[in-house]
């Protein structure tokens, strides 16, 4: 039987921290058997990877994905690049906005969906600093109400 849903294995926080994610797109990604077993396993880091178009097609660069560990012979380069699989005319797209505008395509979340591992790619733009201090303010103001809420509730 098919195995049906997703299922959440990696999210990269820090690219939500350090870019501006201005939208996502699903990919496909060609991995070796015993990079899925690491990858079942949870052994996967995706902190400072990213996606870059070269010759007609998309890679993930600097993912790295634990070698197995009963994987002896078989085993990969656990920071080997890694062709992701889309659409040419999303890539196109993708690669026109790169050029332009300057942006940046980070993985922000690796899973299972159907059985097949996928990647959410984003299309980031760079914060500035001060930019990063604002988002973390936002964080701590929302969290300062919420326990405001929760020990209000309390009281009555």
């Amino acid at each position: 039987m098919k195995p049906t849903g997703t299922k959440l294995i990696a999210q990269n926080k820090k690219a939500f921290h350090d870019y501006f994610i201005e939208e996502t797109l699903e990919a496909g990604i060609a991995l070796t058997g015993t990079e899925v077993k690491s990858i079942r396993a949870g052994r996967v880091n995706l902190r400072d990877s990213y996606a870059a178009v070269d010759k007609g097609e998309l890679f993930l660069i600097g993912t790295h994905i634990s070698p197995y560990e009963q994987g002896n012979i078989y085993n990969h380069d656990p920071l080997r690049t890694r062709k992701l699989l889309v659409h040419a005319r999303e890539l196109r797209r993708l690669f026109g906005k790169v050029q332009m505008a300057g942006y940046t395509l980070i993985p922000t979340k690796l899973y299972f969906k159907d059985g097949r591992v996928k990647v959410e790619i984003g299309l980031a733009k760079g914060k500035a600093t001060y930019d990063k201090r604002q988002t973390l303010a936002k964080k701590e103001a929302q969290r300062d109400m919420e326990r405001a809420f929760r020990s209000r509730g309390r009281d009555e």
